[in-house]
C-alpha cells in the first residue's frame, strides 16, 4: 500500500471491492506540491471593528448597514534588531510649553481652546456643502497673512476652482501654497519639502496611499492615511487640518479610530436654508469639550455672528419651551419646540436637532406621568437656530413642550426650565446651574424650574424667580396651572 491511510476491499458484497479506500479517523494528506490557502483578503466593519473573511451587506456583529469594507489582512512584521530611542526627560520649566498658533478668528481660536497647536491634527467634519472648505480657505487666507506658511491638499477641487473660490470671496492667497490631495505619497514628500506651518488636506476620503488595493474613503485608507499623516505632524512639527465626511445619520464617516487618532474633532453643522452655522468642538487634548461659535454663510463667506441671548421666537405657544443648554462654558436660552398628533396607525418618531433615544426616554416619562396619550400619537421634536442640543440639562423643558403640545396649552410666560429627566420621573441636578441662570437673566426670563437640589442663584439671578421641583409631575402640573 503507498499510504498507510489507505486500505483495499476484499468483500464480496460491496461495491468498492477491489479499490483503495479510506479507513475511518485516518486524514488524507494534501497532494504533493500544493500549498495551504491564506487569507488575503479581509474585511472590516468601520462601526464596531468586527473582521470577517467575506464581504457583506450588514454587519452581522452590530447590525449596520454598509459599513464593512475591505482592508490588507495583515501587516508586515518588522525583522532584525531595534535601536532604542534616546529619552528625553520631560520638563515643567516655563517656556516648555509649545506656543498657540492664532487664527485670526476668535471663535475658531475659542473652540480649539486658544489656536492651533503645532503638531497637532485637527479634524473638521460637515455634511456636503456646509462650508468646510470656504472655512478652511478663509483660516488658511488669515493664516498667511499673518506670516504663517499654509499649503492647501485638495482632492476634490481643482486649483482653477480654489481660485475662483477666492477671488469670489475677496481673499488674498498669494502666499498659498496648493497641491493635487489625491496621492498621498505626494502629499507628504511636498509637506516634507515645503515644510509649511500649517497643512490642509480636504478630504480624508479622497486621498489614497498607492502602495494598497483599497478603494479611497473604505477602511483600510482612510486609516493608512490618517496614520501617516498624524505621524509626520508629530515628527516635523507641522500642523494638520483634515476634512471628514459624515453618514446620512450625521455621524463621522470611516473606522471608530480615525477619531481616537487626531487631536481634536470639530464638527461644522446648521440648516442649509438659513446662513447660520454652529461649529462645535468635540474632543480636544488641548483645550475644553463642548465649545461652539456661530456663523453665518454671506456672500463675502463666513461671518462669526452672536445668536443673541435667546435662540427662537421666545412666544408663549403650545408645543414650545425654554431651556438654558450649556456648551462649553457659555450657556445660551434656546427654544425647543414639539409636536404631538394622535393617529390610529403605528406612531412614528422624528427629531431634528435633538437627540432620537433621548427624545423617546423623555417621551415615555413624560407619558407615564402625566398619563397624556404620547404613546399613541405621532412625535416630532425640533431645536431651534440649526443648533444640536445634547445636553441632559434641556430634558425638562423637552418635556414640557412634549406635555403642552399634548394639552394645547402654553407654558408660562416668561419661564425656563432646566433639569435631567430620569428613568424614574425624577429631576436630577446638572452642572453649571449658575452660568444657566444668568444666561436667563440675559434672555430676559422671569421665572425658572430647576431642580430641589442645587446651589442659590447667586448675583446676577438673585432676582429670578425659582420653583424647585423634584419629579416631571410636579414640573408639569405646576406649569398648567400658572399657564
Amino acid at each position: 500500500m503507498p499510504f498507510p491511510w489507505a486500505r483495499r476491499c476484499t468483500g464480496a458484497r460491496c461495491r468498492n471491492r477491489g479499490r483503495t479506500t479510506r479507513r475511518s479517523g485516518d486524514v488524507r494528506p494534501p497532494r504533493y506540491g500544493s500549498r495551504v490557502g491564506k487569507v488575503r483578503r479581509l474585511f472590516v466593519c468601520s462601526s464596531c471593528e468586527r473582521p470577517s473573511a467575506q464581504w457583506s451587506g450588514r454587519c452581522s456583529s452590530c447590525g449596520d448597514w454598509g459599513t464593512v469594507s475591505e482592508q490588507p489582512a495583515g501587516l508586515a512584521s518588522a525583522g532584525g534588531s531595534v535601536t532604542p530611542v534616546k529619552v528625553e526627560p520631560l520638563s515643567l520649566a516655563e517656556g516648555s510649553e509649545d506656543h498657540r498658533i492664532r487664527t485670526g478668528f476668535r471663535g475658531v481660536d475659542r473652540v480649539l481652546g486658544g489656536g492651533l497647536v503645532p503638531g497637532s491634527v485637527v479634524l473638521l467634519a460637515g455634511a456636503p456643502g456646509i462650508g468646510k472648505s470656504t472655512l478652511l480657505l478663509q483660516l488658511a487666507s488669515s493664516l498667511t497673512a499673518a506670516g504663517h506658511p499654509c499649503l492647501l491638499a485638495s482632492g476634490e477641487e481643482a486649483r482653477g476652482q480654489v481660485t475662483a473660490r477666492a477671488r469670489r470671496l475677496g481673499l488674498k492667497v498669494d502666499g498659498l501654497g496648493y497641491v493635487p490631495g489625491r496621492d498621498l505619497s505626494q502629499v507628504v514628500a511636498t509637506i516634507l519639502a515645503e515644510r509649511p506651518v500649517v497643512a490642509i488636506v480636504d478630504s480624508v476620503q479622497t486621498i489614497r496611499n498607492p502602495e494598497s488595493d483599497a478603494l479611497p474613503g473604505g477602511v483600510a485608507q482612510v486609516r493608512a492615511c490618517a496614520d501617516a499623516l498624524v505621524s509626520l505632524a508629530k515628527e516635523h512639527g507641522t500642523t494638520v487640518l483634515l476634512v471628514g465626511h459624515v453618514t446620512k445619520e450625521g455621524d463621522l464617516a470611516g473606522p471608530r479610530t480615525l477619531e481616537h487618532t487626531v487631536d481634536a474633532v470639530l464638527t461644522f453643522e446648521g440648516d442649509h436654508r438659513s446662513g447660520l452655522r454652529v461649529l462645535a468642538g468635540g474632543k480636544n487634548r488641548f483645550g475644553p469639550e463642548g465649545e461652539v461659535a456661530w456663523y453665518e454663510m454671506t456672500s463675502a463667506g463666513l461671518v462669526e455672528t452672536e445668536t443673541g441671548p435667546l435662540i427662537g421666537e421666545g412666544r408663549a405657544e403650545a408645543g414650545c419651551a425654554t431651556a438654558l443648554a450649556l456648551a462649553g462654558r457659555r450657556a445660551f436660552a434656546m427654544e425647543v419646540q414639539a409636536l404631538v398628533v394622535p393617529v390610529d396607525g403605528p406612531p412614528r418618531r422624528h427629531v431634528s436637532g435633538l437627540d432620537a433615544r433621548r427624545f423617546q426616554i423623555v417621551a415615555a416619562v413624560t407619558d407615564r406621568a402625566m398619563r397624556c396619550g404620547l404613546g399613541r400619537s405621532e412625535l416630532y421634536g425640533s431645536s431651534s437656530g440649526g443648533l444640536r442640543l445634547d445636553d441632559l440639562g434641556a430634558d425638562l423643558a423637552l418635556a414640557a413642550a412634549l406635555a403642552s403640545a399634548s394639552s394645547g396649552e402654553p407654558p408660562p410666560a416668561g419661564t425656563a426650565f432646566i433639569g435631567e429627566v430620569s428613568l424614574t420621573g425624577s429631576i436630577r441636578p446638572v452642572g453649571g446651574m449658575e452660568a444657566r441662570l444668568n444666561a436667563a437673566v440675559a434672555a430676559g426670563m422671569g421665572t425658572v424650574v430647576l431642580p430641589h437640589v442645587g446651589p442659590e442663584p447667586s448675583l446676577p439671578a438673585r432676582h429670578l424667580r425659582t420653583v424647585r421641583v423634584s419629579n416631571v409631575k410636579e414640573a408639569l402640573s405646576w406649569a398648567a396651572r400658572r399657564g
